[in-house]
């Protein structure tokens, strides 16, 4: 510290100054302390420039004593004994990544749910506590119940509530699972406006570590093409990429029975009114096209077009007619080179029995030469097949290469037929001719076809929400029985999605899911001799950004323990 002073015309100021060295590695000064102008000290510390000075000295002498006293309070001195062992039974490892799930946590107000569940249901055992480390976990170290209360005992905020709690807590949460999602939903609109105006729908099932049906656990047609009992889920995403609702129904209904009444909440509970539907063709049928032309709704699925009547399925493979997306722009796309990267379409009025629709049909270059060499390396191995002798009889999986082998019985006079397996070129070439082309159909008649499209293409996020519950969160398989704790397990692992994805949004989706979520597992803590906390994790542009995000810091070289309890408030949105 050190006293300067400045000179004008009319007056003279005292300040006292701190010098600083840059990051540069140039130094600088800031002033710390305004003392006041020589005319203002003469009054309270003269009567002469040279007391002035004197005070103004001692002042410097002061705030120079109290900086050291504040730095030296900062520099945390601990001794460590090389000869004494560690303390038994003591833990000194916690999970601290919880904390930036935690904070959207708060945000979406789920604590004043899980109160007004409380409040109803009258038990003493603290739900929230429960709900947030369920979800957490979920994220974090996905596992069992029991071994996620296991986890949650290494978070810096070890469990208020015993093991049994958490399977009382599961009975509610099931119970109250279509009035937690509309909660949530509404509370979302805390954290921004939410894309609802544009509501993707799709399918996905998970399987059970069972042998036999019970209840909605039923044999159905798995994806992972498993012989267990399945249970399906349906669920709803908005524009961009955020859960929005979902329900559940037995393995061995039709997915295409789910979407009404699920929409129906989302209509009722919700209060989405005015929305476009978009899903694929699997859920894209007559009757679902019809629904969701009423009201202020409108409908973009994709359309098979090989199941296209054949006026309309000439038209759509016939290589006249198309335009450029981008700019309208009339193409020949048989005179595209190989390599061409664009999107060309064309589109016509689709009339049904029910429905007056528009019918776009696209190509690309890139998505036809894509086509061709997963095909050709199916018939690679078919042809490998008819040369084994091994071709399967079986052939109902649309992907599978045996598709291309065909037979024939071939018969002597007087003798039994043979069958001789061939390769199919026919099929082949039937196919072949599907190459680059897709089919969009939308009630949508005066939209831009580039804006449809956009909204057609971004159905890939739904199917990333079903990958990362599946996959990251390990949704299945489940072991859990009664139909409640089921409806509970799926709520927490949607809740789960649900966070995920907004942390996602704070950080402008500038990480893949395996970046973000590796670095929150990583982000762990060191307790030291009950003084606070190191970190264990290294500081990363992607650490900086989660804690720009969240509004907060856990990357000192040390963190007190009242520190550490600020930081945890803040975390939940408490100064």
């Amino acid at each position: 510290m050190n006293l300067h002073i400045t000179k004008s015309k009319n007056s003279e100021s005292f300040y006292i100054c701190k010098s600083y060295v840059k990051a540069n590695g140039s130094t600088s000064s800031m002033i710390v302390r305004k003392l006041g102008t020589l005319e203002q000290l003469l009054a309270e510390h003269g009567p002469t420039r040279d007391d002035v000075l004197a005070w103004a000295k001692n002042e410097v002498k002061i705030e120079t004593e109290k900086y050291k006293r504040e730095k030296e309070a900062k520099t945390v001195l601990i001794p460590f004994h090389a000869d004494r062992q560690l303390d038994y039974d003591k833990q000194v490892f916690y999970r601290g990544g919880y904390l930036f799930l935690q904070s959207i946590y708060y945000q979406m107000q789920m604590n004043k749910i899980c109160r007004k569940l409380k409040q109803k249901y009258k038990f003493d055992y603290d739900i929230n506590a429960i709900l947030s480390d369920l979800i957490y976990t979920r994220i974090l170290e996905p596992c069992s119940k029991r071994s996620s209360y296991k986890a949650a005992s290494e978070f810096l905020e070890k469990p208020s509530y015993e093991l049994h709690d958490v399977y009382r807590a599961l009975d509610v949460l099931g119970a109250e699972c279509d009035l937690i999602q509309a909660e949530v939903y509404k509370n979302s609109h805390l954290l921004g406006q939410r894309n609802d105006k544009i509501l993707y729908y799709d399918c996905s099932n998970y399987y059970f570590e069972i042998e036999q049906e019970d209840g909605s656990k039923k044999y159905g047609k798995s994806k992972e093409h498993r012989p267990n009992p399945i249970i399906q889920m349906g669920l709803f995403m908005d524009g961009d990429g955020i859960p929005l609702a979902f329900s559940l129904f037995p393995g061995n209904a039709n997915e295409q029975t789910s979407l009404k009444p699920l929409e129906k909440k989302v209509l009722g509970d919700f209060g989405c009114q005015k929305f476009i539907y978009c899903s694929d063709a699997g859920l894209g049928s007559e009757t679902i096209r019809e629904y969701n032309h009423m009201g202020e709704r409108a409908y973009i699925v994709t359309q098979s077009v090989k199941k296209l009547a054949k006026e309309e399925k000439e038209w759509a493979l016939n290589f006249q007619g198309f335009k450029q997306v981008s700019d309208d722009a009339p193409v020949d796309i048989t005179k595209l080179p190989e390599d061409d990267k664009g999107l060309y379409y064309k589109d016509e009025p689709y009339t049904t029995k029910k429905l007056h629709q528009r019918l776009i049909i696209t190509y690309s270059p890139k998505y036809a030469l894509y086509q061709k060499s997963i095909r050709d390396k199916q018939v690679e191995r078919a042809q490998k097949m008819l040369d084994s002798g091994k071709a399967k009889k079986n052939r109902k999986n649309p992907n599978d290469p045996a598709r291309f082998i065909g037979k024939i019985a071939v018969t002597k006079e007087g003798e039994a037929a043979d069958i001789r397996q061939y390769l199919d070129e026919d099929k082949i070439a039937e196919e072949a001719q599907y190459d680059g082309f897709y089919a969009v159909c939308t009630d949508l008649l005066d939209d831009e076809v580039g804006d449809i499209l956009k909204v057609s293409e971004g159905r890939w996020q739904i199917e990333e929400c079903f990958r990362i519950m599946k996959t990251d969160f390990s949704a299945r398989p489940v072991y859990l029985r009664d139909e409640n704790r089921i409806q509970a397990h799926f709520l927490i692992c949607f809740l789960a999605l649900t966070i995920y994805r907004y942390l996602e949004k704070k950080l402008d989706s500038k990480y893949t899911c395996e970046e973000l979520l590796d670095t929150l597992k990583a982000m762990n803590f060191a307790e030291i001799q009950e003084q606070g906390f190191i970190p264990l994790y290294k500081r990363e542009t992607i650490t900086d950004d989660l804690h720009e995000a969240c509004g907060f810091r856990t990357d000192y070289q040390f963190i007190t323990k009242s520190k550490m309890r600020t930081i945890q408030k803040k975390s939940k949105g408490k100064e």
